[in-house]
């Protein structure tokens, strides 16, 4: 039986198997760690990553539940709405503002 996969396993050449996932894990690292800042919310102090690629573009990691920290995000856990949204608040979103403006946060 035939299965289809996005992308071949090199099963069957293992050379080539481990160049790629030797290129994944660098991967990883670059789109998951590389260029993120840690930075605090002034308002209430929840600790996240930030990477802004572009003057539209920001990456936000939480480094803990955000609904433990965020008034917004345990605002939203209580209500029942799912992790993830909204994806900031207006409170990060200004703490971010400010380090972009301050330097802190670079924008390519």
């Amino acid at each position: 039986m035939t299965t289809w996969a996005k992308a071949p396993d090199f099963a069957d050449q293992p050379a080539r198997r481990a160049a790629v996932q030797a290129q994944t894990v660098v991967d990883k690292q670059r789109y998951l760690e590389e260029g993120l800042t840690p930075l605090r919310c002034q308002a209430c102090q929840s600790l996240v990553l930030v990477r802004k690629s572009s003057s539209h573009q920001t990456s936000v990691q939480w480094t803990e539940n955000p609904a433990t920290h965020c008034p917004v995000f345990a605002a939203l856990s209580e209500q029942g709405s799912a992790p993830g949204r909204p994806d900031s608040c207006a409170q990060l979103e200004k703490t971010i503002k400010w380090a972009v403006d301050e330097g802190v946060l670079e924008v390519p």
